[in-house]
């Protein structure tokens, strides 16, 4: 990717179904999106699913892209999902699958990097477009600002996701 200076704004959205009509109303200018579950719950794998539907459904008639993130790897002796699982939903979606830790600070950072990548390829090739009105992509001034998760100190290990 050519050094070209990207604004991204990330949402978390809360899974409790108090909280979904809210969650809607964010879809609708996204242009990219993490698809996380826990490796070590099983149940959280299942709903990817109905997550990703939920949120094709709200973006339209935009496209959305997404990367299927197991997180919490550093739990691997408690996993309920193999990272084979994983894949094989991921391929059949059409994305990415990455497996991140927050508390170790593993992949965390290329989760985003991956994302933003797949979405400027999209952008480049045409297959996402610029439009008036619609907030998900828009060309201009972007101010020199970087967040990185090399700024996160690894021996304080506390995560509270």
């Amino acid at each position: 990717m050519p050094s070209l200076a990207q604004r991204t704004a990330v949402w978390s959205l809360v899974v409790s179904l108090l909280w979904r009509s809210i969650t809607r109303a964010y879809y609708r200018n996204s242009v990219g999106g993490l698809l996380l579950f826990d490796i070590t719950n099983r149940r959280s794998f299942q709903n990817v699913h109905e997550w990703l539907e939920e949120a094709k459904a709200h973006v339209q008639p935009y496209q959305i892209v997404f990367v299927l993130v197991g997180h919490k790897c550093d739990l691997d002796t408690q996993r309920q999902v193999t990272r084979h699982e994983a894949e094989k939903l991921a391929i059949a979606y059409g994305m990415r699958y990455i497996e991140t830790s927050a508390r170790d600070a593993i992949n965390v950072e290329k989760a985003f990097t991956d994302l933003t990548r797949d979405i400027y390829e999209l952008v480049r090739k045409g297959e996402i477009n610029i439009q008036e009105g619609w907030e998900g992509v828009k060309s201009g001034f972007v101010p020199n600002v970087v967040h990185s998760s090399e700024e996160v100190i690894k021996s304080d290990r506390r995560c509270l996701c």
